[in-house]
């Protein structure tokens, strides 16, 4: 991931909807945690704009961000941060929350450490019948539709502004893949498909396209689901 994460369309289209998603409704300054940060890239671009503080289980992964020069990182269980309540203007999380055994402890939690009028976006993978080797090398829990995402967002008390399906154009591609996998009776593995330079470029600007529409018109599928929560003031 570490090696990945810069320049992987994957996760560049995806850290740039996130970004344009925060812009939109955080302002400029506003103290941000990133649950479930990794590696540290995302952490890295939110900085540029927000103060910002990350929190994920895996030491490794923190070990990590930290050689990026990021401060404010601590070790943590989504469902129950070290973290006061309200501290928070803004929480993001990236693919994270598919990893935890009690997700509606997590958005709970999330809730609870933010600030009245709060920003909360959250990116997940979708559908559980695209469920592969991928999802048990990663030791995912779940994946969700639009509608769980949201139902379970309310749940914990957010009001949900927008939600949408990611990664439409991709979707039959991502579907063959999984077909393939069932027919081969693949075991776990989580690998990145490798694309040529010219091919990474082109797929990230079409991520990125394919991000800025869904703002505007939700997505009807797609292999994640992201969405934007409000905590209520």
């Amino acid at each position: 991931m570490f090696e990945a994460e810069d320049t992987y369309w994957w996760f560049v289209g995806r850290r740039a909807l996130a970004i344009t998603l925060l812009e939109q409704r955080l302002p400029e300054g506003s103290k941000l945690l990133d649950v479930g940060c990794g590696t540290g890239a995302g952490l890295k671009e939110f900085s540029r704009r927000y103060d910002t503080y990350g929190v994920d289980m895996s030491p490794l992964a923190l070990e990590f961000s930290s050689g990026r020069g990021i401060p404010n990182l601590f070790l943590g269980d989504g469902q129950k941060l070290p973290v006061a309540e309200g501290a928070f203007d803004g929480v993001i999380s990236l693919d994270t929350i598919e990893h935890i055994p009690d997700d509606r402890a997590a958005f709970a939690e999330i809730y609870r450490l933010m600030k009245p009028g709060g920003t909360f976006v959250v990116n997940v993978p979708a559908f559980r019948w695209l469920w592969g080797p991928h999802d048990e090398a990663l030791m995912h829990q779940r994946r969700y539709t639009r509608g769980e995402l949201m139902a379970k967002l309310r749940t914990a008390g957010f009001e949900v502004s927008w939600c949408s399906y990611q990664v439409f154009t991709l979707f039959p591609f991502v579907v063959a893949s999984r077909l393939v996998d069932r027919v081969m009776r693949r075991g776990p593995s989580a690998k990145l498909p490798a694309v040529s330079p010219t091919v990474n470029r082109l797929l990230t600007k079409l991520q990125e396209k394919e991000g800025q529409f869904s703002i505007r018109v939700p997505l009807l599928w797609g292999s994640s689901v992201a969405a934007v929560a409000r905590k209520p003031k």
